[in-house]
């Protein structure tokens, strides 16, 4: 099939049309984002059974259209690793669409591996491999080549067969309801994200008092709408580094705050009264402590379990074709052991209440959840069959 280049509104309206009858539409996008707050859309690229098609993203205004296509219809939208362009489709229409289908997350449903990246995948899965040589393309210039465009088109391509794989495989092996399960927790977190203000994430903060990370908070908002209000990546317009000191020092006066070494090369020098008043305002609502010391420390054996049963997951995960990185992690068994054990998880309220963990629910549970709780009740044992084999531990009813 020949591809189309989409650059004007009128051709959009005719895709558009054309897409409202697709059953499956894959897309992609090219984007840059170092240079603004939200990723600069460079160009979309689209493929259902019947066209290729790329969408200069640059010389069309309002690409609302195609966005409530994609979101408005029955059709499974295929992409791969697409958390961003979920994140255009929200901040374009404040919608994603209804059936969502990621080959990254359904490929790790089906092998050891992942995250992997889309060339493993096409390769693992159709034996096809990925054209090359654009990677360190500015898709913010133009004219874009015809190499330019043939290789984002590649990112592409293949999406409609490595569903229809994929798919069959999952349906063999009765795993279609784990990856729906996977893709709409997946979905609510990529919602969820556009409204989460995390300030708790700024690097550097585990040690600060009650009395600076309020300060941290303060500036971080700060900086976040001015970062907007700029359009300008956050961390170029103060540093986490810088946010850090200015919370351990407590300076509320503009001439301390400058004095700090780094600010005189920052954004932020015209600022320098704005944020001594987000100092202070940090120092007078001081986050309140969570009081851990308060909390009952896990006993001994919890770390030992921990250790004796990580393994596990792993072993688990690797005979059932399925990545363990997907399932969980070491921390995730830990967790499941304290929660079974009684004894508060990282993520417990201030009353020792821990959340149900994650291997104790849905497909997580099925697979390798019920097998750690048969371990940790002594129905189950472990024990080592050959010491060579690629997965020396077996699983065996204890009678």
């Amino acid at each position: 099939m020949n591809p189309l280049t989409i650059t004007d509104p009128v051709r959009l309206g005719e895709l558009c049309g054309r897409l409202g009858s697709a059953q499956h539409i894959g897309i992609d996008t090219e984007f840059v984002s170092e240079d603004t707050f939200f990723p600069e859309l460079c160009l979309i690229q689209v493929a259902t059974k019947d066209e290729l098609a790329t969408i200069d993203a640059f010389a069309i205004e309002d690409l609302r259209p195609f966005w409530q296509v994609l979101t408005q219809g029955d059709h499974i939208t295929i992409l791969h690793a697409g958390r961003e362009e979920l994140n255009f489709m929200l901040r374009a229409v404040g919608a994603v669409p209804k059936h969502l289908f990621d080959v990254q997350i359904a490929a790790g449903f089906c092998s050891n591996e992942y995250p992997s990246a889309y060339g493993s995948v096409v390769s693992r899965f159709l034996g096809h491999k990925p054209a090359k040589g654009e990677q360190r393309t500015d898709w913010r210039k133009r004219p874009l080549t015809n190499a330019q465009i043939n290789y984002a088109l590649e990112d592409v391509r293949y999406l409609l067969p490595l569903y229809h794989c994929i798919v069959q495989i999952l349906t063999e092996r009765e795993r279609l309801s784990w990856l729906e399960e996977e893709m709409q927790s997946w979905q609510e977190d990529v919602i969820a994200a556009q409204d989460r203000k995390d300030w708790r994430r700024v690097s550097g903060t585990g040690k600060l008092s009650p009395a600076s990370l309020a300060v941290v908070r303060e500036l971080w908002h700060w900086r976040y709408e001015e970062a907007q209000r700029r359009n300008r990546p956050q961390r170029r317009i103060l540093r986490d580094d810088l946010i850090v000191e200015l919370a351990k020092r407590k300076v509320d006066s503009p001439k301390q705050i400058m004095a700090v070494r780094g600010m005189e090369r920052s954004a932020v020098k015209k600022n320098a009264t704005e944020l001594a008043a987000c100092v202070r305002r940090g120092l007078e609502s001081p986050v309140e402590s969570e009081q851990r010391g308060k909390r009952r420390q896990p006993p001994s054996q919890l770390n030992l379990l921990g250790q004796f049963l990580a393994p596990a997951l792993g072993t688990i995960c690797h005979r059932a074709e399925l990545a363990a990185s997907l399932a969980g992690t070491a921390s995730s068994v830990r967790d499941l052991i304290a929660y079974r054990m009684g004894f508060p998880s990282e993520g417990s309220s201030r009353d020792g209440r821990s959340p149900l963990p994650s291997l104790a629910r849905g497909w997580r549970a099925e697979l390798v959840g019920k097998v750690i709780d048969d371990l940790l009740e002594g129905k189950k044992s472990i024990r080592i069959v050959n010491a060579k084999d690629t997965d020396p531990l077996v699983f065996e009813d204890v009678r």
